[in-house]
């Protein structure tokens, strides 16, 4: 507010006024600020930070234990049904080739371009995950994994195909990079192991019956319904997730809690920090991106396992490609008849439920005698037997899938590289979990952006190699690298602790 000069006042006197008044307002406005910011810190003081009470209902790990095995269920067909969706359509390749005027050895795509998008999935969906929630970040991105199926489905040129092949891809990745995680939400350490073995047969299962229910859709019907049916499935299973499955990732759970008891006592001070956890481009590329590929080039365990899960997971996608040379090439079964040979993959995954339930005992008692710290070395003895069932699987179905032996040989033989895998597979899994704790989101995200990357590429090598080697000499090859990866975790348990140790990213004491 500007002075006026009053009779007899002059204009220095009323200038000094002048400043003195504006000081006077600025110090005013200066306690004000000051007032303002003692009361917002004594707000932030008083404000009451909501966890979980003893016994809370809403704690997922109080749920009980039907209704746990109710949602693993759910968790266990949502993974199911992308996983499914990564090969039914495989058998319906000649079929496809002929209808759209392409070469067979070009519809090898059809799979790999879906596991790709596999790969680059995750960094997408894990942020989601970790700030809106579980739910969110699964059912929306199937939802469109069954409208790209649909599109894949209405095809009518080589390019559509693949395009929609690899978006569905990239949304079906959503559920199978996410539930593992969820199951450790709600499971306790000492359990979490047999609900993982439920949810590595989802992953690893889909892809072994696919191939029958799809060939026995192309060759009944026709190739478009192997993925009408990969849209019913999941669009099933949309439905009755989005009415059944509940939210199990804890930090939103309390964030939902701290806004009911503000809306319900009308009190402001409860809070909890997940509130103010936002996403940004900067948080995705240095934690989703960054770190993951700083572990696998830095951590020798990462890499090692990394590398051995994805050799293995990558071999499960070639028998999508070497089946049909074994079973329809040299033994003259049909389409049909040769895809029911992964019935005996699959046969082998359950059996490895076998062999990695037995190790529970024994892992729950080192994890008691570590006072309820994880013990990662403990999880390895499945791990060692895999790799040698593995191996020896490879050799012996390459050097029985000639004709001249019956072809009941290598189908026997289908069920040691099915148990082999999926000991190896799970293993791998619970050790990088265990060894990593607040960092396993990206040690399994490292995992599993190299082993889709794996699974991509090495389907599109088999027909080349075994053209120019033989089935003999060509698993022989795969068999080999098997031979060279057994002394894996025999390593890790004699050396696991000390590597551990000197990691900046594994929280185990020094001794």
């Amino acid at each position: 507010m500007r002075a006026e000069i009053l009779p007899g006042q002059d204009s220095t006197s009323s200038s000094t006024t002048n400043v003195q008044h504006d000081v006077a307002d600025d110090q005013g406005d200066l306690e004000k600020q000051e007032q303002g910011e003692r009361a917002r810190s004594q707000a932030k003081d008083d404000r009451i930070k909501v966890e979980w009470d003893d016994d809370d209902p809403l704690n997922p790990y109080n749920w009980k234990f039907a209704f746990k095995c109710w949602v693993t269920l759910q968790l266990g067909i949502l993974a199911l049904a992308p996983s499914f969706g990564s090969s039914v359509i495989s058998p319906a390749g000649p079929a496809i080739a002929r209808n759209l005027g392409v070469g067979e050895e070009v519809t090898v795509l059809n799979v790999s371009l879906y596991v790709l998008g596999f790969a680059l999935g995750p960094c997408l969906w894990a942020p989601i995950s970790e700030v809106w929630g579980r739910k969110i970040s699964m059912l929306p991105p199937l939802f469109c994994l069954g409208l790209f199926s649909i599109g894949t489905a209405v095809s009518t040129t080589p390019a559509s195909v693949f395009i929609t092949r690899f978006f569905g891809g990239v949304f079906g990745s959503a559920p199978i990079s996410n539930v593992s995680a969820a199951l450790g939400d709600f499971w306790s350490r000492e359990a979490r192991g047999t609900a993982m073995s439920f949810y590595a047969i989802c992953v690893v299962g889909g892809p072994t019956i696919a191939p029958i229910v799809g060939a026995a859709l192309t060759e009944k019907l026709s190739w478009h319904w192997t993925e009408y049916v990969e849209a019913i499935f999941v669009f099933s299973v949309f439905a009755l997730t989005i009415v059944c499955f509940p939210e199990v990732y804890p930090p939103v759970l309390l964030k939902r809690k701290a806004q009911k008891l503000r809306k319900e006592t009308g009190d402001n001070r409860y809070y909890h920090p997940h509130e103010d956890l936002k996403i940004d481009l900067k948080s995705i590329v240095t934690k989703e991106l960054s770190r993951p590929l700083l572990m696998l080039v830095t951590e020798p365990m990462v890499m090692t396992i990394a590398f051995y899960a994805s050799f293995v997971y990558g071999v499960l996608y070639m028998t999508l490609e070497v089946f049909p040379i074994v079973f329809q090439q040299n033994h003259d079964l049909t389409l049909i008849e040769a895809s029911a040979s992964f019935l005996g993959l699959f046969i082998g995954v359950l059996f490895a439920l076998v062999i990695n339930l037995g190790n529970q005992p024994r892992y729950i008692r080192k994890v008691r005698e570590s006072n309820g710290k994880p013990v990662p070395e403990a999880r390895l003895p499945p791990m060692a037997i895999g790799g040698v069932v593995f191996t020896i699987g490879l050799f012996c179905f390459g050097w029985t899938g000639t004709r001249n032996i019956s072809v009941w040989a290598p189908l026997t033989f289908t069920l040691l590289i099915g148990a082999g895998f999926n000991s190896i597979f799970q293993q791998c899994i619970n050790f990088l979990v265990d060894t990593y704790g607040l960092y396993a989101a990206s040690a399994t995200a490292a995992n599993t952006f190299l082993r889709s990357l794996m699974a991509c590429g090495l389907p599109l090598a088999v027909r080349p190699m075994f053209a120019a080697l033989g089935v003999g000499p060509g698993m022989s090859v795969l068999g080999a690298v098997a031979a060279v990866a057994i002394p894996v975790p025999f390593l890790f348990m004699k050396y696991g602790h000390n590597l551990r140790q000197r990691s900046r990213f594994t929280p185990v004491d020094k001794e």
